[in-house]
């Protein structure tokens, strides 16, 4: 089981991570998350779980993990001042480095293994002010752990590797990246979005996606960190796509 005190040893972090908590089980870390949001001082508080009873993903998916197969976490950020679209491109490329190479991240939210999912991000705004960033990370799975359908498309970190993941010092390395880039983007969201242009694989390449009910299709020619992903249209014409209203077809 993740221990608190194992994650929390001789971590360096300014506010992502100065207190961790970590439950056997619960609903979905981000429904645990909300409970301390609305405490200002739990600002960077990181909430793990062995298992999750209703884990969600984007747009209402379900987020499926066996017990103690991956890094389920959340992160409570009472005082963010950051656009939507800067933090769910830091939050990208945070968990990306700390699944290491060759990890890349598939807008708006997944990250890529060899073409295959390992991690998803969702991002939740609260009505007190506060945001929460709930993370998982495939770590344990075999391939049969998927569904069949997601078989093609999911992967864990142990697949790729073949070997088994070390999950304390993952959760470590997350918490470091996200509090190192929250730390950046602070000062100037250029060097996020450099590094999110680094590792993005849909940059440069045909993109097909569903906003507000409607397909559209072009050349991704680049990320604003506040209006979200720019293509060039098919149809003509440049525009922007903003992360809460899109949906990639894959």
């Amino acid at each position: 089981m993740l221990d608190p005190d194992e994650i929390t040893a001789g971590l360096k972090t300014k506010r992502v991570g100065r207190r961790v908590l970590v439950y056997d089980s619960t609903s979905s870390t981000n429904d645990a998350a909300a409970e301390y949001a609305r405490n200002k001082q739990n600002d960077g508080l990181a909430i793990f779980t062995e298992q999750q009873t209703a884990g969600r993903g984007r747009a209402g998916n379900k987020w499926l993990s066996n017990r103690a197969d991956s890094i389920l976490c959340s992160i409570v950020l009472t005082g963010n001042s950051l656009p939507t679209e800067l933090l769910s491109l830091l939050c990208a490329v945070a968990v990306a480095e700390a699944v290491g190479r060759p990890a890349r991240i598939k807008w708006p939210n997944d990250i890529m293994l060899s073409g295959r999912k390992v991690a998803g991000i969702l991002l939740e705004s609260k009505p007190c002010g506060a945001c929460i960033i709930g993370i998982g990370i495939n770590c344990h799975q075999k391939t049969d752990s998927f569904a069949v359908e997601l078989q093609p498309i999911a992967t864990s970190i142990d697949i790729e590797t073949n070997s088994v993941t070390d999950r304390i010092s993952l959760a470590r390395r997350f918490l470091t990246s996200m509090d190192h880039w929250l730390e950046l983007a602070a000062e100037s969201g250029e060097k996020v979005v450099d590094q999110w242009r680094n590792l993005s694989i849909q940059l440069g390449h045909r993109v097909k996606l569903i906003y507000n009910g409607r397909q559209f299709a072009g050349n991704c020619i680049g990320i604003d960190p506040k209006k979200g992903l720019i293509l060039q249209l098919d149809t003509g014409g440049i525009r922007m796509f903003d992360t809460a209203h899109s949906t990639i077809v894959r």
